[in-house]
């Protein structure tokens, strides 16, 4: 008896995983029990994440058991104790990975609302950068809670699932008996039953809120294959949805145009341009744009004497994809960033290598450090005259975790450009909005339920941004010289959009300055675009040639066609003057739909197809 005993391990370390798995479910659900009540769902939908996550959890523990089932296999076979030892090692160490993986994706969402990807762990190359991003505070509770928990488990696991408490290993004919049985059931496992398709992350979705989804898809299955998408990438399109030819020819047909006119929008051919680029900020800030009012008043006041973009979209939503944006022209891109891609630099045109040879002055400023997210190597690809970053700022301002303060930084990168020659194009990279929000300011806004002090954070670098104008009106260059005041990507407001959404995505655009003309003040630009629209737009006012910008639109072309792009991860979201679409190509699934009937296959169509050729482009860079 003892020796068939011996064939309940098995079980039991299923058993064991599957507890651990819905401990830390339960764990992530109470630690975001905020956004839960923020979102008014009911307690039966949240229950229902449990039911909805055992197959895909099923399917991770056969993964998990298939180690283990080997070495039981071969220490009945060989009657040696030696190799349970070592699963003893394997299950001590894959106990503490995937609470940490687990915790890690808590720690993650409430900055990126998605799972923890493979991706997502491309940031690790620099922990220091990680562990400068988040609040001191939830920084080390998360390492506790990790260490309580992996502490708990192993315990719970040595106490009652151990192979120890069972005193005899299996015979060898129970060996050979049990060996095929245990094998079909950990491929049925794996697959996920019997049905004609192996089971995927989907089956864990179920839900119209997506938390909900994101809480039941399990971590550790879920990056296992975002890690195999991500090797497999460079070997094929995972986007290809149509005949190239077919993608091919709708994309260009987006692109085309039926005219060449710009409308000018200088007083000057030549003007200073100063990009003033907003960590996170969402169009949510922006009392104009739809936000709330007395957030960012002192950008309302901005409004006055500028241009201000109705309809404009982040196509990524990572600060380097953003940079990638800026200076190329390029849409965001699924699984991976431009700027984790040296060996590609030399493919993409560069905005700043143009404007040089024009005798423009380029610079980028930045409080922090720029080695997160591989930043500074594309910023040093694209020869800009001077690249300036906390370590390089001598004088003593108070800093926090990411670097210089927003209301020190700014005035004195308007000192600094007093010191460059013109006409110079130069970019400010704000950071005080970005967790850990350690500025230097009390909270006056105390009203938000959700992101408190992420909107508190944007009303202090909107305070910093009245300092820079202050400061730059001062200053000789000013006279000739535009503005373009934008955020980088979007965050989590208030109003709890959820990612996949134009809501999410919409994020501020200004274009002001004594450079602008004056019939353009205080007025709105309400057609769709996005920020990878700017260089083709900067070129075509400064009548320089933009045909290396192909997937960069001219925004004051009278004959430009409207439209807006952004990547999820695993699809796009596509939006149109008639309608806009988001949708999941590993799910195949649309997060939002909301187009004619008689032109919604064009529109999906449309999009689809320009994923597609824009991933197969990147490939073959």
């Amino acid at each position: 008896m003892k020796k068939l005993h011996a064939q309940l391990f098995l079980p039991k370390l299923a058993l064991f995983w599957l507890l651990l798995f819905t401990a830390l479910r339960v764990l992530f659900l109470l630690y975001y029990n905020q956004l839960l009540q923020a979102e008014n769902i009911p307690a039966e939908a949240i229950l229902m994440t449990f039911s909805a996550a055992f197959w895909l959890d099923i399917s991770t523990i056969g993964y998990l058991l298939a180690l283990p089932f080997l070495l039981f296999s071969i220490a009945g076979t060989l009657q040696k104790r030696f190799p349970l030892h070592l699963i003893t090692f394997y299950i001590l160490l894959m106990t503490a990975l995937y609470v940490l993986m687990a915790l890690g994706e808590t720690g993650l969402y409430a900055e990126w609302k998605t799972k923890l990807s493979y991706k997502a762990l491309s940031y690790l190359k620099q922990p220091s950068e990680v562990f400068n991003s988040v609040e001191t505070s939830k920084f080390f509770v998360l390492i506790v809670i990790w260490c309580f928990v992996s502490f708990a488990a192993i315990l719970l696991y040595f106490k009652w699932f151990n192979f120890k408490r069972s005193s005899a290993l299996p015979s060898r004919k129970q060996t050979f008996l049990f060996f095929p049985v245990w094998l079909i059931l950990l491929f049925l496992g794996i697959r996920g039953g019997l049905k004609e398709i192996p089971i995927t992350t989907s089956a864990a979705y179920f839900s119209s809120y997506n938390i909900l989804n994101i809480t039941a898809v399990n971590p550790a299955y879920n990056l296992l294959v975002s890690a195999m998408d991500s090797r497999r990438f460079n070997k094929e399109n995972l986007f290809k949805s149509m005949p190239d030819d077919e993608a091919r020819l709708l994309v260009d047909e987006l692109h085309q145009t039926k005219c060449d006119s710009t409308v000018s929008i200088l007083k000057t051919k030549q003007p200073n341009i100063v990009v003033v680029l907003l960590e996170s900020w969402s169009a949510d800030l922006i009392a104009s744009l739809g936000g709330e009012e007395g957030i960012t008043p002192h950008f309302a006041e901005l409004e006055k004497e500028g241009l201000l973009f109705t309809n404009f979209y982040a196509s990524a939503n990572r600060s380097q994809q953003a940079i990638g944006s800026l200076f190329a022209g390029m849409p965001g891109l699924p699984l991976t960033t431009i700027t984790n891609h040296p060996e590609k630099y030399n493919a993409l045109p560069s905005l700043i290598k143009l404007l040089n040879k024009e005798n423009y002055h380029s610079s980028f400023y930045f409080g922090g450090q720029l080695i997160y997210g591989n930043i500074l190597s594309y910023l040093i690809y694209n020869e800009f005259d001077k690249i300036v970053e906390g370590d390089d700022i001598q004088e003593d301002f108070p800093r926090g975790k990411l670097g210089v303060h927003d209301s020190f930084m700014l005035p004195w990168f308007a000192h600094e450009l007093s010191n460059l020659p013109q006409p110079f194009f130069s970019t400010v990279f704000t950071l005080s909005s970005h967790s850990p929000y350690d500025f230097p300011m009390d909270h006056p806004i105390q009203w938000p339920k959700l992101e408190k002090d992420f909107i508190n954070s944007a009303h202090y670098t909107d305070k910093a941004l009245a300092l820079f104008f202050e400061t730059a009106r001062k200053q000789s260059w000013y006279e000739n010289t535009l503005f373009l005041i934008m955020a980088d990507h979007s965050h989590n407001t208030y109003r709890n959009h959820p990612i996949e959404t134009f809501d999410y995505r919409k994020i501020p655009l200004l274009i002001s300055g004594p450079a602008l003309k004056d019939s353009l003040r205080g007025k709105q630009f309400d057609l769709i675009c996005g920020n990878t629209d700017i260089p083709a737009t900067i070129l075509a006012q400064l009548s320089l040639p933009r045909e290396a910008f192909f997937w960069s639109k001219n925004v004051f072309n009278s004959c430009y066609q409207p439209f807006a792009y952004f990547e999820t991860n695993e699809g796009l979201g596509f939006k149109t003057p008639e309608g806009h679409f988001v949708w999941n190509k590993k799910l195949d699934v649309f997060y939002q739909k909301n187009l004619p009937p008689e032109k919604e296959e064009q529109i999906i169509k449309q999009g689809k197809a320009y994923l597609q050729v824009w991933f197969e482009e990147f490939l073959g860079y």
